[in-house]
């Protein structure tokens, strides 16, 4: 039996990692759960599942938390240290990092500096300092287990493969609910457009973000320090039907590709489980019934997100966690209705402009850069309320000269 710490418990994939434990229950036991605000299902998940801690955003839900469980044997926590102590735990064998954005970078390395292997879901803990994440694995003997269903179809495709015979990884994306909708509509955009994702079911930042398609681009900086590989050997192309889920090509022309339907549930499961793969209790993808599988290029004046994130990485040093600094202020901003869906990149793009990249050396100075872009995103925000532009359905529009 395994024992499972679950950062993010209460979000979509951690949602889906207590499915699998509640379906598994000889195969793992969960010791921790971390979360945000979600009280109500927190308290539910600890009343079902015991753990020995559990851990909310702030000291007034860890109140709530605690009123609501009542009698508890659960250990509750509150904060960035609540979570740490969470991925630290001794109880655990394996800790579950699904914490969205960059609130997830300190408590998922804490993990790894307690020596628990990673099943790794916060894809920005690599975007953000991935040298220094990938230094600290190895020097504890840390293995990383992919848990994006791209990252995991490539983990899948290397096995039995050499990393040096790699020509390209290919991530796949579906091209979101935007994918065919004219260039001049996407200018009015509605939250509730960008919440509708065709295949996915996700929590509303990663679906935008997956609607911009700064979903791959954080998984393309994400890949290159998983699988140690320089950006021209990383590939994006779309595919709508989100059956292939990514593929590897090797230098003797073969290409190796991972199939199975959108469900979270496998890549988690075979995280959890390797070298195991559990026994389906989910459908199964039926080829049969795939009348086509297509592949498109991507359109850079469509996706100028995905530009940016390769522009970041190109960059290097400090721009990565800048890119996704703006990214989650401008996200944030487009889900309150305080600027269009086609700001979200103009805003990353300002922030980056600004910024000059640099080596950083440990995890405060990442801390610090994010500090600063959330700042500078901010502040450009709020300069740009105080002006006027024209109306998107009563949404302030930024100035063109952003993009």
């Amino acid at each position: 039996m395994r024992r499972v710490a679950v950062l993010g418990s209460t979000g979509s994939v951690g949602v889906s990692t207590l499915d699998i434990a509640r379906s598994f229950p000889d195969e793992f036991r969960l010791t921790g759960l971390a979360a945000g605000r979600n009280v109500k299902l927190l308290a539910a998940q600890i009343k079902e599942f015991e753990p020995a801690c559990a851990s909310v955003a702030d000291e007034a839900s860890a109140v709530e938390l605690k009123r609501l469980v009542g009698k508890t044997h659960t250990d509750i926590l509150w904060g960035e240290q609540g979570a740490s102590a969470v991925a630290a735990c001794s109880g655990a064998d394996v800790v579950l990092a699904a914490i969205v954005g960059g609130a997830g970078l300190v408590p998922t390395l804490a993990g790894v500096r307690a020596g628990k292997e990673l099943a790794l879901a916060n894809k920005e803990s690599l975007v953000m300092a991935g040298e220094i994440f990938i230094r600290e694995a190895r020097e504890r003997g840390v293995r990383l287990l992919p848990v994006d269903s791209e990252h995991s179809a490539i983990f899948q495709c290397l096995q039995g493969n050499s990393v040096d015979d790699i020509e390209q990884i290919i991530l796949t994306a579906s091209g979101g609910p935007f994918l065919r909708a004219s260039l001049k509509s996407l200018e009015h955009v509605t939250v509730k457009q960008a919440l509708k994702h065709p295949n996915w079911k996700m929590g509303p930042k990663i679906t935008v973000d997956s609607a911009t398609m700064m979903n791959k681009g954080l998984e393309v900086v994400e890949a290159r320090w998983l699988f140690d590989l320089e950006p021209p050997r990383v590939e994006v192309v779309i595919h709508p039907q989100s059956a292939v889920h990514s593929m590897v090509r090797y230098r003797d022309g073969s290409v190796i590709a991972q199939l199975g339907i959108p469900d979270m549930r496998i890549p988690i499961a075979y995280a959890l489980s390797y070298p195991r793969r559990l026994q389906a209790t989910w459908p199964r993808l039926e080829l049969t019934e795939l009348s086509e599988l297509n592949f498109l290029p991507v359109e850079k004046k469509r996706f100028p997100a995905l530009g940016l994130a390769f522009e970041a990485l190109a960059a290097g040093g400090t721009m990565p966690a800048v890119l996704n600094a703006a990214n989650e202020v401008a996200v944030a901003a487009f889900l309150d209705k305080r600027i269009g869906f086609r700001d979200i990149h103009r805003v990353i793009a300002a922030t980056m402009e600004a910024h000059a990249p640099f080596h950083a050396t440990d995890i405060r100075e990442i801390l610090e850069t994010d500090r600063w872009a959330r700042e500078r995103a901010g502040r450009l925000l709020a300069r740009n309320g105080r002006r006027r532009y024209g109306k998107l359905r009563g949404v302030p529009r930024l100035d063109r000269s952003l993009a």
